[in-house]
C-alpha cells in the first residue's frame, strides 16, 4: 500500500474487494492528517515559537503518520483474513470460530486508528492551529470564507447525527 500511487489505492477501494476499506482509508486519512500536522510545525520554526515543541510535534506526528500507514495495511491484511474465513465451507468444523476470530481481529486496526486520531487531535490542541481568516481584509471573501467554516460546522453536526444513529441500529 505505501507504494501505491493515490489513483491505484482508489481504484482498489471502488472495485469488489474486501479490502482496501473503511478502515484502510480512515488510517490513511490519519497519515494525512499527521502529515500535515508535521508540516505546520516545520514551518513554526521562527523566533515567535516554540521550538522544543515545535519539534516534539514534529517527531510525534513524523511517529503517527508511520503507525497510520501500518494500521492501514494491518486493516487490509485483517479483512483479507475475514474474506478467507467466509469462504470456508459452510459445513467446515470451526468455520463459524474462524469468522468470529478474523472479525475480532479486523475490529482491532479501526479502534487503533480512533487512538491515533486522539493523539492527534492532542497535537492539534497543543500547535494551536488557527485558519488564515484574520489575514482576509477585502470584507466580501471574509464573509464568504465565515459562511464556509459555518457549512464545516452544519456537516459536522450531520455527522454527529448520523453516527448517532448508525450506533443506535447496531445496539438494538
Amino acid at each position: 500500500m505505501r507504494d501505491d500511487t493515490i489513483a491505484a489505492f482508489l481504484e482498489q477501494l471502488a472495485a469488489r474487494v474486501p479490502a482496501p476499506g473503511g478502515g484502510a482509508t480512515a488510517a490513511l486519512h490519519a497519515a494525512q492528517s499527521a502529515a500535515l500536522l508535521a508540516m505546520v510545525a516545520r514551518y513554526s520554526d521562527g523566533a515567535r515559537y516554540d521550538a522544543e515543541l515545535m519539534g516534539r510535534i514534529v517527531a510525534e506526528a513524523d511517529a503517527l503518520r508511520e503507525d497510520a500507514l501500518a494500521l492501514a495495511e494491518e486493516d487490509i491484511a485483517a479483512f483479507s483474513d475475514v474474506a478467507v474465513a467466509y469462504q470456508l465451507p459452510r459445513e467446515a468444523e470451526g468455520r463459524s470460530a474462524a469468522i468470529a476470530a478474523a472479525l475480532a481481529g479486523a475490529a482491532r486496526p479501526p479502534a487503533d486508528v480512533v487512538r491515533t486520531a486522539l493523539l492527534l487531535m492532542r497535537l492539534v490542541e497543543e500547535l494551536n492551529i488557527e485558519v488564515n481568516l484574520r489575514g482576509i481584509t477585502d470584507p466580501v471573501l471574509h464573509a464568504e470564507f465565515t459562511e464556509t467554516a459555518e457549512v464545516v460546522d452544519r456537516i459536522a453536526e450531520r455527522a454527529d447525527q448520523i453516527v448517532a444513529a448508525v450506533r443506535a441500529e447496531i445496539s438494538r
